[in-house]
């Protein structure tokens, strides 16, 4: 199972992002943190130092990196959610990364693994939905592997 702490870390190395720019991308979903606090999130799992994040703060913390790579939306601004699944943070990440399903389809298939637009869809729907399937831990698990795959073999 991926931690909170765990999806933090894989942002951070996928994007190359450097304590500052952690700090800066919580800021701009109005939330303020300590350069300790991130350091404490991103410690090894097995570093009696390390803090768990909770989820509302990495709901924050993807609501920030939703505004820093599409802009701030009008109106009020979304209000993070305090219970996290993986639904919902593979939702957040793609739309953060303005990825349409092909993209992702595309993404799983540079690490050998197939999902079909389908699956794919269950995932996105509200959960009232007859359709809405629960996103497992290998999926999310596989999205992270895949953008790793797209995003540190493309040099960005």
């Amino acid at each position: 199972m991926l931690s909170n702490n765990d999806i933090l870390r894989r942002i951070r190395y996928l994007f190359d992002f450097s304590d500052a720019d952690m700090m800066a991308i919580f800021k701009l979903a109005d939330y303020e943190v300590l350069r300790s606090q991130v350091c404490d999130w991103l410690k090894p799992e097995e570093d009696e130092a390390l803090v768990e994040i909770k989820d509302r703060e990495l709901a924050i913390f993807l609501n920030g990196l939703i505004i820093k790579n599409r802009g701030k939306r009008e109106g009020p601004q979304p209000v993070p959610e305090k219970v996290l699944n993986n639904n919902i943070i593979l939702r957040k990440m793609k739309i953060a990364l303005e990825l349409r399903a092909e993209d992702i389809v595309d993404m799983f298939a540079l690490i050998g693994k197939k999902i079909s637009k389908h699956e794919l869809s269950a995932f996105f729907r509200h959960p009232d939905n007859k359709s809405y399937q629960p996103c497992l831990d290998q999926y999310l698990r596989n999205f992270f592997n895949a953008l790793q795959a797209k995003y540190k073999t493309a040099g960005t």
